[in-house]
């Protein structure tokens, strides 16, 4: 490689590692502007800039589940299918629809689930968009008929996650024992990061069971994980920002209306 190459390659890095740090002036679009199209997800700037410093919106939360499946599930060898990442209008359709049956064909199916995974928003009133004030993480284990329950604010959400651990025990056919696991689970030293907390742990939690081989009993605690948030945000700002300049590199302005993730529309 000529010396020039190489310091092109060394200037670009050190260009996008400080992008990273501080994020790019063109990236700092109306809150209303789409900035990031992943699969199903689109993130606006809205988002990008509560990740940054706010509560979580549930496009975060359902980001982040998006590139759990996509970057860690679906590349295991061999991909994983039997660990479900319930986006949180899933959860919230779940919770707030009178009658299961008539939402059934809307949930993924469930037969072949060990593990569901579903964030708990303490929001009472279904017609608020992006209402309630705390996240935390429900993971149902089918194999162990048991319900989980990760909340960074010692048991702010018990009620709430009871309530959907009932629904989702009536949705899968299994009866479960909810377990409350104050002393297993990262607490938050603020009132702002416990969006930040479900997708840590959740993180924690799918790298697990990928490392537990089968047949094996499954430690669901969290006992001595880092709870640290700013590295939480950081990493995920990272992998945002990281996804928009691969957009940007890889897709010409006639081209970004193609559909290959990740993508600016």
């Amino acid at each position: 490689m000529h010396s020039r190459t190489r310091s092109r390659n060394r200037l670009s890095g050190a260009l996008d590692s400080l992008r990273d740090r501080v994020g790019r002036s063109s990236d700092r679009l109306s809150p209303a502007a789409p900035y990031l199209s992943y699969h199903d997800i689109c993130l606006w700037q809205e988002d990008v800039n509560c990740l940054e410093r706010d509560w979580l919106t549930d496009n975060n939360i359902a980001f982040w589940e998006e590139y759990l499946e996509h970057e860690v599930l679906d590349r295991a060898d061999p991909p994983v299918t039997g660990i479900l990442l319930m986006r949180p209008s899933m959860v919230f359709m779940l919770r707030f629809d009178p009658d299961l049956a008539t939402i059934r064909n809307a949930l993924p199916p469930v037969h072949h689930a060990s593990h569901i995974f579903l964030p708990i928003n303490d929001n009472l009133n279904p017609s608020l968009a992006e209402g309630g004030s705390h996240w935390s993480l429900l993971v149902v284990s089918v194999q162990d008929r048991a319900a989980f329950h990760y909340d960074s604010l010692g048991g702010a959400n018990r009620s709430h996650a009871r309530a959907v651990a009932d629904i989702v025990s009536s949705w899968i056919g299994v009866p479960l024992v909810f377990r409350e696991l104050d002393d297993e689970t990262p607490m938050q030293n603020n009132m702002s990061d416990c969006g930040v907390h479900v997708c840590m742990n959740m993180r924690h939690l799918v790298t697990r069971l990928l490392r537990t081989p089968e047949g094996m009993d499954v430690n669901m605690g969290l006992r001595g994980k880092s709870g640290a948030a700013r590295s939480g945000r950081e990493e995920m700002l990272k992998i945002v920002r990281g996804l928009r300049r691969t957009a940007e590199r890889s897709q010409s302005p006639a081209e970004r209306g193609g559909r290959s993730p990740p993508r600016i529309e």
